[in-house]
């Protein structure tokens, strides 16, 4: 997939083609992580029908990031994607269930702190 093409369709489209290729890298954070906060890989993997952006960084330090919403078996859980469009990939950065502290209840919308 060429760069300049890669985001013809958006980062969610480039996000769900890697995703469903398995064209995925798992960070060492995440890899530790998962576990602790018993989201199980295959979690990750199998809800990208369920996936939508909720936080856009396209000027993230090495990568442009997006933080998405995504769902499995009745579980809510959000995924911060790096999106390495030369390597024809994304890679994955982090994963956790969003606090109702800080969400709004739809999980979707960050609460403005007062």
């Amino acid at each position: 997939m060429a760069a300049e093409s890669a985001l013809a369709d958006g980062p969610l489209q480039f996000i769900k083609t890697c995703v469903r290729a398995r064209k995925v890298l798992w960070t060492y954070q995440v890899t530790m992580r998962l576990k602790g906060r018993l989201i199980s890989r295959q979690a990750v993997l199998e809800s990208h029908a369920s996936y939508e952006i909720v936080e856009a960084y396209p000027e993230d330090k090495y990568l442009p990031s997006y933080l998405v919403y995504s769902e499995w078996e009745g579980d809510i859980f959000h995924i911060l994607f790096a999106a390495d469009i030369e390597g024809d990939n994304v890679r994955i950065i982090t994963a956790y269930r969003p606090d109702p502290d800080e969400w709004e209840e739809d999980f979707r919308t960050r609460r403005q702190s007062s």
